[in-house]
């Protein structure tokens, strides 16, 4: 299964969740970086982590298939 396949394939609810999850946690981490006021080097950087960890979980999320999704897929 190729990328454009499994990316069309429906996904499971628990990934769902995840997904929301990691864009949350996006939005949190884009929100603290770009505050306009002066915030401690810590938070800023626990900002950054913020952002990365909930893009890689959107995108492995999205990404991830039902196990027999392949065969119904190619229909």
């Amino acid at each position: 299964m190729n990328v454009i396949k499994r990316a069309k394939a429906p996904t499971p609810n628990f990934f769902k969740m995840l997904r929301t999850i990691g864009l949350v946690l996006v939005a949190v981490g884009g929100s603290i970086i770009a505050a306009p006021v002066a915030l401690p080097l810590t938070l800023v950087t626990m900002g950054d982590y913020l952002a990365v960890a909930g893009g890689v979980l959107s995108a492995v999320s999205q990404l991830t298939a039902e196990p027999n999704s392949e065969s119904s897929a190619s229909e």
